[in-house]
């Protein structure tokens, strides 16, 4: 999707936007290429005091949604609701080798989660 965006590039750049891709370049300056960080990144797993919450009610993540009033806000989505998302596979026991079709958006959390 990256040549949607590239027309408006410089604009995007000027008002502080950074834009991140997935996928083979090469890209203009500027343009955070994802794929050539997660190929430098390493295999070892960090110490677990590092990535472990120490609070399952912390917040995990942010969605962005438009909730009742049609004005996106952000909301909060703690690790153990990320957990309890992300649970539903293993109930239904899926697999890497499965596909999943979603009829929401990303940025609804059922749908992103």
């Amino acid at each position: 999707l990256f040549a949607a965006v590239e027309p408006i590039l410089p604009s995007l750049q000027e008002d502080g936007i950074v834009v991140w891709v997935l996928g083979s370049g090469p890209y203009p300056p500027g343009v955070v290429a994802l794929q050539e960080l997660l190929d430098a990144a390493s295999e070892e797993l960090e110490p677990e005091d590092i990535w472990q919450p120490e609070d399952m009610s912390d917040t995990c993540l942010y969605i962005f949604t438009s909730g009742t009033t049609g004005l996106p806000k952000a909301a909060r989505v703690s690790h153990l609701k990320s957990i309890m998302c992300l649970s539903f596979y293993e109930l239904v026991g899926a697999s890497s080798q499965d596909v999943v079709y979603l009829a929401l958006p990303l940025y609804h959390m059922a749908g992103s989660l």
